[in-house]
């Protein structure tokens, strides 16, 4: 079930929302004489889930290193609830509610998946040197625990709590680095391409649980090249090229957007898409898709970086 979605909202690239949670300006970054992100405006809708697509090189990653602290902007600001975190570094733009995932996923290998989960609490008395002196920290430590079990239990990793995470599959991965995400009880989660390299039989699972966090509140912004993906869950989807944002609206219309073909399919920019109607690409529309398809397994399969 999607987000209920208003009628003012219009689908011109930079269109205001009604309750927006997080909000850019003017953000810009460049490498050498590459722009990488021009973003003149956008807003994400609180409690949606917001797919950002876009041919590589767009600057999609890009700009989730920005929102997050990873990186520094030339120009620009953003604000999360009207709080500015334009100048602020990862940790603490996490405290403030933004928490992020990563395409490679980053556990720590060498530790168990509980110490991965407990590491990601906030607020660890036990880390300062007072705090651990007093000796409140295990109250704290086993209240971490209890927490970090329940997630594991709702990502289905309980029975691996005490496995290296290192063992675990890049399925398995990427359900942790999702879990550990919710240990910082965000109100903005930022997947990037959480489906990449994952097999076809834990997609589902991610996708429940995707949808899981608007269900609880949370607002969504994920980073995608799977066409059925942002379908089957997308409540709105921002695309962009060259940096720049050039179409954003329902899933269910993009696909006939001048802008968007033209990015996507470039020399195939003017061949009418087919659709079926429950929205799936039929003809020469679909095998389009599969070629692209078959390109992007075959990079991952190679090792190929498909970060924007």
């Amino acid at each position: 079930m999607r987000a209920e979605m208003p009628d003012v909202v219009s689908g011109q690239p930079g269109a205001g929302k009604p309750d927006p949670v997080l909000v850019i300006d003017s953000i810009t970054r460049s490498f050498g004489g590459v722009r990488a992100v021009d973003v003149a405006h956008l807003e994400f809708q609180r409690g949606w889930i917001t797919g950002l697509i876009g041919p590589n090189g767009a600057g999609k990653t890009t700009l989730f290193n920005l929102l997050t602290g990873f990186d520094r902007p030339d120009t620009g600001r953003w604000t999360f609830d009207g709080t500015p975190l334009s100048r602020l570094a990862p940790h603490q733009v996490a405290r403030r509610g933004v928490v992020r995932t990563f395409q490679l996923t980053k556990a720590l290998a060498k530790l168990t998946v509980l110490d991965n989960m407990r590491l990601a609490a906030p607020g660890q008395t036990g880390e300062r040197f007072f705090g651990a002196l007093i000796g409140t920290w295990g109250r704290q430590e086993q209240a971490n625990t209890r927490k970090a079990m329940e997630l594991l239990t709702r990502f289905q990793l309980d029975a691996k709590a005490y496995d290296l995470a290192g063992c675990l599959s890049g399925g398995q991965r990427k359900l942790l680095e999702m879990a550990r995400a919710l240990m910082m009880d965000p109100t903005v989660v930022m997947l990037d391409e959480p489906m990449a390299g994952v097999n076809p039989a834990p997609t589902e699972s991610l996708l429940q649980h995707v949808k899981s966090l608007r269900d609880d509140g949370m607002t969504v912004v994920f980073v995608e090249h799977d066409m059925d993906v942002i379908r089957d869950i997308s409540d709105w989807v921002v695309v962009m090229a060259q940096g720049r944002v050039i179409a954003e609206g329902r899933p269910e219309v993009l696909s006939s957007n001048e802008a968007v073909v033209d990015a996507y399919l470039g020399a195939y920019h003017d061949q009418a898409l087919e659709f079926d109607a429950e929205g799936n690409p039929v003809g020469q529309t679909a095998v389009l898709v599969a070629e692209i398809e078959s390109e992007l397994e075959a990079a991952i399969e190679r090792g190929q970086d498909l970060s924007a």
